[in-house]
């Protein structure tokens, strides 16, 4: 599992892994088996609950958030699963998630960019759950002429499956898309928010590193030599 994370973490090659784990082979068996018996899903959904539950919500949401992002392929991606998108002008594949109003992730699909988008949206239906489409948020300075009941005076959560699109381009293996199945890039997304849920479990979320300042040369020759360790 930390072999899993490490690669969805940096982008590496699988042949690239560090020795430090088993075999690149042995990963990827281990890889593509949770993927086919579901264990993947299952950990992810369960691990879910649990972030839920610590921020006081039921287990299952009662509404969901729908997106979609156009990524760009990588050659090893096979031509009859990838597409263009004239819309982003981006030549790759288009994912689709469902996301609660916490941004934890719920459903994902994976297909060609030039698919209709209902067939992308379709492969998301969960029959148990309403899906609540995201809307534009009013502009600033002028109130809705409805009711405060209305579910348009609301103010919106697009803003949440957005995040969760931009935590997922955090890991590098995800910032383009590199797999041969576009089944395996579902399950890829679902081990880059396995790592983002137990970096929050352990109260340590995903941040990017800000600029760190530059130390000239100069500076740092000058502490070395007054180093009682660095004299002659």
């Amino acid at each position: 599992m930390d072999a899993i994370l490490y690669l969805a973490r940096t982008g590496c090659q699988w042949r690239y892994l560090p020795k430090d784990f088993p075999p690149f082979q042995t990963v990827y068996w281990y890889f593509t088996w949770w993927h086919d018996d579901g264990t993947v899903e299952r950990v992810h959904d369960a691990l879910r609950v649990k972030v839920r539950q610590a921020d006081g919500r039921c287990a299952e949401p009662s509404a969901d958030l729908v997106d979609s992002q156009s990524v760009r392929a990588a050659d090893t991606a096979l031509k009859s699963t990838s597409g263009f998108d004239a819309g982003k002008k981006t030549k790759g594949r288009k994912r689709f998630i469902v996301t609660d109003t916490l941004g934890l992730l719920l459903t994902v699909h994976v297909l060609a960019p030039d698919r209709r988008e209902d067939l992308g949206r379709s492969g998301l239906c969960r029959p148990t759950r309403r899906v609540a489409l995201r809307r534009p948020a009013p502009q600033a300075g002028r109130s809705s002429a409805r009711s405060p009941d209305s579910t348009a005076s609301r103010p919106s959560r697009s803003w949440a499956v957005e995040r969760t699109f931009a935590r997922i381009t955090t890991r590098r293996r995800l910032a383009c898309d590199y797999e041969r199945n576009p089944a395996h890039c579902d399950t890829m997304i679902r081990w880059a928010m396995t790592d983002l849920i137990l970096r929050l479990l352990r109260g340590r979320p995903t941040t990017r590193q800000g600029p760190r300042p530059l130390r000239k040369i100069s500076d740092t020759f000058s502490d070395s030599c007054m180093d009682p360790a660095h004299g002659s």
